[in-house]
This record gives structure tokens, sequence and C-alpha cells, in this order.
């Protein structure tokens, strides 16, 4: 009788290792489920997060382009006030860009070593 005790005993431990060796391969099913779950969702999510970090990007470009433009604008309107407004501006700008001198006037113009080498590569 002790010999029929110690094989029931031996069985019940094998079903009982049997049955925990299926529930940890359970577990690690459910948890590599989940995990698949997770990635799933989150390949839904990733590209438009791309579009609205591209889009965050590009409105960044933009607004800087804007801000530049404003700059322009402001000094080409600046510019064109005193044009219209500024005797003394005009005339200084007739004198610089056209080469305008008042009569008895004697003008001396310094060009710097890179604007010398331009005008003489230009005549080449």
């Amino acid at each position: 009788m002790a010999l029929r005790c110690a094989n029931v005993e031996q069985t019940d431990f094998r079903a009982r290792r049997d049955a925990t060796v299926w529930q940890q391969l359970n577990r690690v099913l459910i948890v590599l489920l989940f995990v698949a779950l997770c990635l799933g969702a989150l390949s839904l999510f990733v590209p438009p997060y791309k579009e609205l970090t591209r889009g965050r990007a590009e409105i960044d470009n933009l607004q800087a382009q804007v801000y530049e433009q404003k700059g322009l604008l402001a000094r080409q309107t600046r510019e064109v006030n005193l044009l219209k407004n500024d005797a003394a501006y005009l005339e200084t700008i007739a004198r610089d860009k056209l080469d305008l001198m008042k009569p008895g006037e004697v003008i001396f113009r310094l060009e710097s070593p890179q604007s010398a080498k331009q005008k003489e590569s230009a005549r080449r």
C-alpha cells in the first residue's frame, strides 16, 4: 500500500508540474498578446504624430518667412517715406547711386579690397 501511495503522489506531482508549465505558457502568451496589442495601437498613432510634427515645423518656417517679409516691408516703407518727404535723403541717394555732384564739388570714393577685385574681374 505504501507503494501505491508513492505512485499516486508521483502522478499527482507530475500533473501539478504539467499544469504549472501550461499556466506559465498561458501567462507568457497573454503578455505577448498584450504587447502586440500595445504595439498595434502605437502604430496607429505614429503616422498622425509624425504629420503633426511636420506641420508644426512648416508653420514655424512660414512664420519666420512672414517675420522676415514684415521687416523687409517696414524697411521699404521707411525708404519710400524718406524719398517722398526728406529732400536731404533724396539728395544723398542721388549723389551715391547716380554719381551726381554739386558744381565745384570733388568726390572721393573709397572702395573695399573685395569690391575692387570684383570690378577688376568684371573688366576681364
